[in-house]
């Protein structure tokens, strides 16, 4: 298609500078709107025709002509002019040059405005959709961990220490939780996504007869904006998607730093898949865990794309900027993170294989079953501040003497407190330990059940 002005050039004596249009261009980025801006007119133009703005013959050709247009774009034969700048302008100076006159009839009672913001809610529908089904398979994973795991006890840890023992599954669901508001998070995305502002025009709608429910019943959405200022103004269901994206790259990077602490040889609690690991050009010993590290590492570009739609939008004045074209790049950086990180971690959480001869060795590190000894004493009528520090002196014993709670004989327990009989002795078992704590939401294997079960069922109902 040959160069042509601007559709909006007839205020103008003079040519807009060749530097000005490269600068001022958008399609590196709308482009990819193409069929929601041809959804868009199409749906405009039914509305146009039901409200007696154009005629049955005139509605069907520019419908045809749309569809055209959509092939010609698929099939690579219809090349966007920069002169136009955008997506809309292209399309429409299309649908023109096929229909005369008649194609221009598309933009009555309608702007680029509400336009851009009708596509880029299609859009975004679709792509946070797509984001949704992929955390589905990831949560879909986690449970099926959780289940396998569910007998595989291991370390619990605060400030990186030693804690108190919990289950595998425990773990593996906790993640699931995490991720599972993520979700919600970005259900509530796509709600605040779903509200149709075609037809809110400029800034201040039209004088013209539109129906903008019949538009948005037309373009499956569920509602309809509801002031045309705050509409052609509005990005905030960008950073409904831009935060919950955040919040979940938050958790991936949780996880995967979890999973690279335990991969190295001082933790050594599981192997990493090689599907999802390089080696060094270096060192031929080397097994490293790139796709955990690089998860780790792109968190921080969604959290800057966060903060860089904030700080675009601080101070703009309503209601339309140009600024706001600078909406894309941030969100389209995040998709494209999101997507491609859904689609390698639950087949790497699939892989994972856990080492249980050296978690084992693990448990028997840093007196984890320091807080049920003390349980234990609360449970013969020692108040709980005198346990703990009847527990500290027997810890503080064991290191003088190079020993674990399992090597203390009942005379050496009875040393530190009279509470102390024989029943001790089935306190001092990892397996015990975690299931003993049942109360709700604790780690014992009937409450890990209880999590797998609920969330399965929360998952058949997406």
């Amino acid at each position: 298609m040959e160069d042509k002005k601007a559709l909006w050039s007839g205020r103008f004596a003079g040519s807009t500078a060749d530097k000005m249009q490269k600068f001022s261009q958008s399609l590196d980025t709308d482009w990819s709107f193409f069929r929601e801006d041809i959804a868009g007119s199409r749906a405009h133009g039914k509305m146009l025709l039901k409200v007696g703005l154009l005629t049955a013959e005139e509605q069907q050709k520019i419908d045809q002509a749309l569809l055209e247009i959509e092939t010609e774009i698929e099939q690579g034969d219809f090349k966007p002019d920069i002169a136009l700048e955008d997506v809309h302008m292209n399309i429409e100076a299309r649908l023109i040059e096929k229909l005369g006159p008649m194609g221009a009839k598309i933009h009555t009672a309608r702007s680029r405005n509400d336009q851009v913001a009708t596509d880029y809610r299609l859009f975004m529908k679709k792509r946070i959709r797509e984001i949704m089904q992929q955390q589905d398979a990831l949560l879909n994973a986690l449970i099926n961990r959780a289940e396998k795991d569910i007998d595989v006890f291991l370390p619990g840890f605060t400030h990186l220490q030693h804690a108190q023992p919990v289950s595998l599954g425990h773990f593996w669901m906790a993640y699931f939780w995490k991720f599972h508001r993520d979700f919600n998070r970005m259900a509530a995305a796509f709600d605040q996504a779903d509200q149709c502002p075609l037809g809110a025009g400029a800034l201040a709608g039209t004088t013209l007869p539109i129906d903008r429910h019949y538009s948005a019943k037309l373009l499956d959405f569920t509602n309809v904006t509801e002031n045309s200022l705050d509409t052609v103004s509005d990005r905030d269901y960008l950073l409904e998607f831009l935060f919950a994206s955040s919040t979940f790259m938050l958790h991936i990077s949780r996880l995967c730093e979890d999973l690279i602490l335990w991969n190295t040889q001082e933790f050594d609690f599981i192997e990493l898949p090689d599907a999802y690991c390089t080696g060094s050009s270096m060192m031929p010993n080397k097994k490293n865990p790139d796709a955990l590290e690089l998860m780790r590492g792109k968190t921080s570009g969604v959290l800057a794309s966060l903060n860089d739609l904030m700080i675009n939008l601080k101070g703009l004045p309503l209601t339309y900027n140009r600024d706001m074209q600078e909406d894309k790049r941030p969100v389209f950086h995040t998709l494209d993170t999101l997507e491609e990180i859904l689609g390698l971690l639950p087949d790497l959480l699939n892989g994972v294989t856990m080492k249980s001869a050296s978690i084992k060795q693990h448990l028997q590190k840093g007196f984890l079953l320091a807080t049920d000894i003390a349980e234990y004493l609360v449970s013969k009528g020692v108040p709980f501040r005198h346990t703990h520090h009847i527990v500290g002196q027997a810890v503080q014993y064991c290191l003088e003497n190079n020993k674990e709670f399992a090597d203390l004989s009942l005379d050496e327990w009875g040393k530190f407190s009279d509470s102390i009989g024989e029943d001790l002795l089935s306190v001092l078992s990892i397996e015990a330990a975690v299931d003993r704590r049942s109360s709700f939401g604790g780690t014992a294997r009937s409450e890990v059940k209880r999590q797998i079960k609920k969330a399965t069922s929360l998952l058949e109902t997406i």
